[in-house]
């Protein structure tokens, strides 16, 4: 029999020292990784010319690799097999689909207009997030709030799936249609939605087909125990370093954008804390709202509130350009959404009280 939860009335202790070493630092790695960059872009001129020798579409190859490695251990650890576990719970499933694919990316659109109106290019990349929604760190914040593994792994993958599927759709009507009918003054944007498609099928269909067979093949070969226990902890710090590195590459030749206009970086970073705090909120009282135990409600909050930035990096790097402000509101992202859901995680965890009758009655 399996231990019985913590009491939901149990202060949130610990949470910090749950994570590992890696992800306990985070935030210090990411900007470590940004003065890393900044000092690179400093000490070798030229480096523009020499990443862009060898591309994939327009992004070159060292960028295009440290995504791909972003994304591929992430999707290594989906549980594939467990899809038709809760796709049968209609209130989560339409719940989150409704948060993640309808409000999510409309909120994002309200908030980039309303604080950047004056800074298209940043604007963009924030609409650009909007539309990436949660595949990666969201499995460690539901984790350490604990809400519900089985839950988080099937809504990841029809995430992932649906982006394949949705993103560049929803691109092309965020950033051309739909300020068209408002009457909202746009720049011109040359993309399309098969531009954004393209970049969503390399970058997150290649991992995701890749994370897939890695299951199917690692468990057939060895196990679920070994891919689970010994596989995925060797494979799992990957993502971190392709997430640094790309940093490190971004800043490096973002870097006079950065020095010379800390102002733009901080109005990217409002709309930003807005949106977490938004989304989170309105993903757990919907939870709350419909019924859902605890466990399913902090899910459906984290994956409502968690956006995937490997994917609006990617996205904006191959459409606008390594150096273009789209691309950098996709690298602010990671450096808010850290420190914000981890506090996140406490006011979850706080918020368990909530939920002790129910989760009470359902036991009984």
């Amino acid at each position: 029999m399996s231990a019985q939860p913590a009491p939901a009335t149990a202060p949130p202790v610990g949470v910090i020292a749950a994570l590992s070493v890696l992800d306990r630092f985070l935030p210090v790695w990411i900007i470590a990784a940004m003065g890393a960059g900044l000092l690179l872009g400093r000490l070798v001129p030229g480096l523009d010319t020499a990443l862009d020798t060898v591309k994939v579409g327009e992004i070159s190859l060292p960028i295009a690799l440290g995504l791909l490695l972003m994304m591929y251990p992430v999707l290594a650890k989906v549980r594939y097999d467990r899809l038709g576990t809760v796709t049968g719970d209609r209130r989560l499933l339409i719940s989150s689909l409704v948060l993640n694919w309808v409000l999510g990316p409309a909120l994002m659109f309200a908030l980039a207009w309303v604080f950047l109106p004056d800074l298209p290019d940043y604007r963009t990349g924030l609409i650009i997030v909007g539309l990436a929604r949660c595949i990666a760190m969201v499995l460690i914040w539901n984790d350490l709030a604990c809400g519900s593994r089985e839950a988080a792994a099937v809504l990841v993958a029809l995430n992932s799936i649906f982006q394949v599927i949705a993103f560049g759709a929803l691109g092309w009507f965020y950033l051309q249609v739909l300020p068209d009918w408002l009457g909202l003054t746009q720049s011109a944007l040359d993309v399309s939605a098969f531009d954004i498609a393209f970049y969503v099928l390399v970058f997150l269909g290649i991992p995701l087909l890749t994370g897939y067979a890695s299951r199917k093949l690692g468990e057939r070969a060895r196990g679920r125990d070994w891919y689970e226990q010994r596989f995925l902890p060797r494979i799992g710090p990957v993502a971190l370093y392709g997430l640094l590195f790309t940093i490190v590459v971004l800043f490096a030749l973002q870097g006079g954008t950065i020095t010379s206009q800390p102002g733009d970086v901080a109005r990217i970073a409002l709309p930003l804390l807005a949106y977490f705090a938004l989304m989170w909120g309105g993903g757990f009282l919907t939870g709350r709202a419909i019924g859902l135990p605890y466990d399913r409600t902090t899910t459906l909050a984290f994956t409502a509130a968690g956006n995937n930035f490997e994917l609006a990096i990617a996205v904006a790097v191959g459409v606008f350009g390594v150096t273009s402000g789209q691309a950098l509101a996709g690298v602010v992202g990671p450096l808010i959404e850290v420190p914000v859901l981890v506090a996140l995680v406490y006011v979850s965890l706080a918020g368990r009280r909530l939920f002790r009758t129910t989760e009470e009655s359902t036991r009984a």
